[in-house]
Order: C-alpha cells, then structure tokens, then sequence
C-alpha cells in the first residue's frame, strides 16, 4: 500500500534521476558512460510515468492496469535497446583496434 506522503517522493526521486542522466549524457565524453546515463535518464522516466499512471481506474480497480503494461512493456524495449547499444559499442571497439593494427 502506498501512502500519500511517497507519491510526491517517487517523483522527485523520478526527476533526480532523470536530472542526473541528462547531466551524465551532457558531460560525459566516453560512449559507454553517455549509454549508462541515457538508461539512467530512462529509468526516471520511467518512474515519472509510474507516478502518473497511479491514478483510480472506473470501477472496483484500484489502478488501470493499461498504463501498468505499457511501462513494463517499455522498460523490456529500452533494456533490450540499452543491450544492443553496448553491443554495437563492443563492435566498434573491436573493429576500431583491428583498424588501428593494420597501419
């Protein structure tokens, strides 16, 4: 059960780390850190929107279960985004060290 009182605190919670990523994904020169900052930034965002969702549905539900989904659908897309961005950075380091080898 939720209290009143961690409402608020989620969201700020929320846009702390939605402040910190945006901050991370500024700065930050290496890719792998801007990847970090970026699902970082993701992930309060996702917590804004959890916030939000929490609101009474029609009828005897206690919170709509759509927007529920939809966040769980969204965090699997961007872990699955976050997994092929590394990736693909683990693939630009290979072929960046083999470039640098033939010279």
């Amino acid at each position: 059960m939720i209290h009143l009182f961690q409402v608020p605190l989620f969201g700020l919670c929320g846009v702390a780390l939605v402040g910190l990523g945006l901050f991370g994904a500024i700065v930050q020169a290496d890719l792998f850190r801007r990847i970090l900052s970026l699902s970082v930034m993701g992930s309060g965002i996702f917590l804004l929107f959890s916030v939000v969702a929490r609101r009474p549905a029609a009828g005897d539900v206690a919170v709509d279960p759509v927007p529920q989904a939809l966040l769980i659908t969204g965090i699997v897309v961007a872990f699955s985004a976050v997994a092929l961005a590394v990736m693909l950075l683990e693939r630009l380091d290979q072929v960046s060290v083999t470039d640098d080898g033939e010279e």
